[in-house]
């Protein structure tokens, strides 16, 4: 039996706890007797890597599944959920890693979904709308309430979620990293909603693998590794050296340039690329962008929300119409090219949402691995098996996936394994150039450390790589150039002896002392 740690000053104010919960997954073993509390008016922060058990634990004491062993208290008492319906009429809600929303719903049906508020007439609509709006201005995020999901960036939509979790009026709400896709000024109004939360009594659990970010609103906090608790402290005990030795074992950082190698010529070339804003035609969310990347070379994009990261990329990658501009692989133009062809010719993009855009969700570990590079192991219509069971377990070994197997189901997987995954299928291709639309969202700093390896190994037998990302510590990592775009153009470019504070000066975002 593992040890329970309990905070002293805090144990007469255990809120929930769960006792010796151990969850199986056919030969995985998520959970191994694991205890843990949570404190009334306080966030728990609950840290741990990809696979550690972190998910797997919160989605048992919100009810989405059931312990193989072990039991729940709920105020002294014993409880079992069978759903999460049960659990939210107990007061418990959850905020998913993964956004679990109705895409072609509106805001307003996605936040009252199996859950309508009844009038005279039926589903009273007026003040559902009524307290969405409500819900949207406590978030400061203007969203009409009658806005199909499907038409809101990913940042929007998991604002959307969290009004959904705060709309059931919970006493214990767990954020499952609800800022994954915020951008800074919305995780500030987050933070805010957090303490205001506190001060009503409401009990959090909060996982995030932004370890500083997570730092500034912990009371305390616990380790997972390997589905057991390693570790727990209140927050004035704890560093970021403590979380990470105990999440890993050791002191990771992101690595350094690839060195040692000198660098090729232009693999690929944007010339004036613009791309027109779907919402306002006269606008360009991409603004006459250029950008030489040679071969060995990793460039970093850098910006805030909007600053059109990901349009740029999802332009090269064929994803998004180019409104004008040329695009040049090697020398060859590819801007008429499908999104196939530019596959076929050495261009890859690891997207944002991996969930929407890099996996199928009804196709196991091994066919998704393999998808992207099913011509290099099928003639004539006929696959050869062994040659793509070679690929998948060469993916998988290489990029490190914690998996039962190839043919384990993609949703058994944890996010940031699920992850891996979409950047195995692309560097399957054997691309020449691939792009990364922030590859680190939620992986967590072992992984990361480890997906940043890949791609300095890459670089060095002369891969092209861009990454965007808005984590600046991931700037000052392993890129040789750091672009800062601003409105859709490059307000800055540095070398690899950039600072923090140039390169957020340069984005236009606030530098705090």
């Amino acid at each position: 039996m593992s040890q329970i740690y309990v905070c002293e000053d805090l144990a007469g104010e255990v809120a929930m706890s769960a006792r010796n919960i151990a969850k199986s997954f056919g030969n995985i073993h998520a959970l191994k007797n694991v205890n843990f509390d949570i404190h009334r008016g306080q966030v728990t922060t609950l840290f741990g890597e990809n696979g550690a058990g972190k998910s797997t634990l919160m989605k048992i004491l919100s009810g989405v599944i059931q312990p193989t062993s072990g039991e729940i208290l709920l105020e002294g008492e014993p409880v079992s959920f069978s759903s999460t319906t049960q659990a939210q009429r107990h007061g418990i809600s959850i905020i998913h890693q993964e956004l679990s929303l109705a895409p072609n719903l509106s805001v307003r049906d996605n936040i009252f979904l199996a859950r309508e508020l009844g009038g005279a007439t039926g589903i009273d609509y007026a003040e559902e709308e009524r307290q969405t709006r409500l819900l949207m201005e406590e978030l400061d995020e203007a969203i009409d309430p009658s806005t199909p999901v499907e038409d809101l960036r990913l940042g929007q939509q998991q604002i959307v979620e969290i009004a959904r979790a705060l709309s059931i009026d919970s006493r214990i709400l767990i954020m499952d990293e609800p800022t994954s896709a915020l951008s800074a000024s919305e995780v500030e109004v987050l933070f805010r909603v957090i303490g205001d939360l506190k001060s009503r009594g409401v009990s959090i659990v909060y996982i995030s693998h932004h370890l500083e970010e997570a730092l500034q609103i912990t009371d305390h906090a616990v380790v997972l590794r390997d589905g057991t608790m390693t570790a727990y402290a209140k927050r004035e005990e704890i560093d970021l050296e403590w979380i990470v030795r105990h999440m890993v074992g050791e002191n990771f950082d992101l690595g350094s340039p690839p060195a040692g190698h000198s660098l090729g010529e232009v693999t690929l070339a944007l010339e004036q690329v613009s791309v027109r804003d779907v919402t306002v035609p006269e606008r360009s969310v991409v603004d006459r962008f250029s950008l030489n990347v040679r071969a060995g070379e990793i460039v970093c994009i850098y910006g805030l929300m909007g600053a059109g990261r990901t349009e740029l990329l999802e332009c090269v990658a064929g994803r998004v119409p180019m409104s004008e501009g040329r695009i040049l692989l090697e020398g060859e133009e590819i801007s008429g090219l499908s999104i196939a062809r530019r596959i076929e010719k050495g261009l890859v993009l690891v997207p944002e949402d991996r969930q929407r855009d890099g996996l199928v969700q009804t196709m196991s570990v091994g066919q998704n691995l393999s998808l992207a590079s099913i011509q290099a192991f099928t003639r004539w219509m006929f696959t050869s098996l062994r040659r793509e069971q070679s690929v998948i377990r060469d993916s998988i070994s290489s990029v490190h996936i914690k998996t039962d197997g190839a043919e384990a189901e993609i949703g058994s997987l944890s996010g940031g394994n699920q992850q891996k995954v979409v950047i195995g299928k692309m560097l399957a291709t054997q691309p020449r150039v691939v792009l990364l639309d922030e590859p680190s969202r939620g992986i967590d700093i072992g992984a990361k450390s480890e997906v940043f390896k890949l791609l300095r190994e890459g670089a060095a037998q002369g891969l092209a790589v861009v990454f965007s990302t808005s984590e600046v510590g991931e700037c000052l990592s392993i890129a040789h150039r750091v672009v800062v775009m601003s409105r859709g153009r490059i307000s800055a470019e540095f070398g690899a002896d950039v600072t923090k504070e140039e390169i957020m000066a340069a984005s236009g975002e606030a530098v705090v002392a």
